[in-house]
């Protein structure tokens, strides 16, 4: 058993002990209440699942096993020459709630890299897509096929004991956790770049060697953007839609293959991942509208102002559950800072941040008018030369695949049951409502 697989189901097996004797003792006692408005709100703010990786304050933002995103980039590892927390660093985190040594993460990167060769079978099955099918549909089609390797669904169909759900789950998560950047960089490098293709570089990390596969710059810079990137986005609770949507199909004893390309399929949503193009193409839209990639503060507030009265929102701009800008928006806002002295559609970003929150709070309606994450990451990333913003989400994917990944050995080990939440009819709510 592998130092981490070990760490893990030392931990879990206790915790899994601990949560049967709450249950046992606390199982009948009511620890919240539903309204009728979040009946048909989504079920919004509703206390229904455990997620031990992440957890997501109003105000604070999120935080990983209890510590938030300026404290992980103090106290992480990172590689030499890099400021920046490594991504390997971060799930050896949310997988066992302990910070790793150097010599540890040293171990996940060469793990991972043992286990990233894509099965060629992927490789056909993408090449026969039409060249202009959308990145994410790409990935999604990509992940699924590679479940003929789940080690989950071989060992169910053995008669796997329930107790070993999490082991294979486990493998599975490491495997795909591994495959993704690379599947990731040949949807790119076959998208937009004519299917020619850049070698692995082994010597680098699980996030460099992505941004070095994708090839469109190949500077210390950008490798040092994809681990902060691929860091900020791994995880943000269990309650968003990809999030959950993983969780529920997993807890069908889907293997991870499975039940995360469902999730992926939540995340290329225009309310959820799909974001991040959105915001991109808007300013680039305004950016052509105005005829100038310098726009005056006047300027801008008057295409805020006309894209409101159209009907329509502003990328960007406003959080489920965030009531402060997003943590993760500040922490890109501080390498571009550091890093991009000055660049056009950055500025426009941090026009954005000083305008766009007045003018919300003016309709007086807007519970939260600050910045996602999705604000600013779009124009970090024109700025390094990844301009197609249609693959901006699949970045998103990866990056997400380590708190999904770690979740679900988490739900395995635990035993949580299948996910089955109670509906009801119109009727019903209007008779309990009197």
């Amino acid at each position: 058993m592998d130092i981490l697989k070990e760490k893990f189901h030392q931990k879990s097996s206790k915790l899994r002990k601990e949560i049967r004797a709450f249950i046992k003792a606390n199982g009948t006692k009511k620890v919240d209440e539903v309204k009728a408005g979040q009946v048909f709100g989504g079920m919004r703010g509703v206390k229904s699942m455990i997620w031990e990786t992440s957890s997501l304050d109003p105000v604070e933002g999120i935080r990983f096993r209890g510590k938030s995103i300026p404290e992980l980039q103090e106290i992480l590892p990172t590689r030499p020459g890099c400021k920046q927390p490594l991504p390997e660093a971060l799930f050896w985190l949310m997988l066992v709630d302990e910070i790793p040594t150097r010599k540890e993460v040293n171990w996940l990167s060469n793990e991972w890299e043992k286990r990233s060769k894509l099965p060629k079978h992927t490789l056909s099955v993408l090449t026969t897509l039409a060249p202009d099918t959308h990145p994410m549909t790409q990935l999604i089609i990509g992940i699924s096929s590679m479940q003929v390797d789940s080690v989950f669904a071989k060992r169910y169909a053995e008669g796997m004991s329930k107790a070993d759900y999490w082991d294979a789950t486990y493998e599975d998560s490491m495997n795909l956790i591994a495959r993704l950047p690379h599947l990731a960089a040949f949807i790119y490098r076959r998208s937009y770049h004519k299917n020619i293709h850049v070698t692995e570089d082994n010597s680098l990390d699980w996030a460099g060697n992505f941004a070095h596969m994708l090839g469109v710059n190949d500077s210390k810079d950008f490798k040092s953007l994809m681990r902060l990137y691929l860091t900020i986005h791994a995880d943000h609770e269990g309650g968003n839609a990809s999030a959950h949507t993983s969780h529920l199909v997993n807890s069908t004893l889907s293997d991870v293959y499975l039940s995360f390309a469902a999730g992926m399929c939540s995340l290329a949503g225009p309310l959820h991942g799909l974001a991040n193009q959105e915001v991109i193409k808007w300013i680039l839209e305004m950016t052509a509208s105005l005829k100038t990639t310098k726009p005056t503060k006047e300027q801008v507030q008057k295409y805020i102002k006309d894209t409101l009265k159209a009907g329509k929102v502003i990328p960007g701009y406003g959080h489920a559950v965030l009531r402060q800008p997003d943590p993760r928006f500040t922490a890109q806002r501080k390498f571009a800072e550091k890093y991009i002295k000055d660049d056009d559609i950055v500025n426009i970003v941090w026009q954005l941040f000083d305008t766009v929150p007045e003018i919300l709070q003016g309709l007086g309606k807007v519970k939260n008018p600050w910045p996602n994450v999705d604000a600013h990451s779009g124009a970090i990333l024109v700025h390094y030369g990844l301009k197609e913003h249609s693959y901006y989400t699949v970045l998103f994917a990866v990056s997400r695949a380590l708190g999904i990944l770690a979740a679900s050995c988490w739900s395995r080990a635990l035993g949580f049951p299948l996910e089955r939440p109670k509906s009801v009819t119109w009727d019903w709510l209007k008779n309990a409502a009197k």
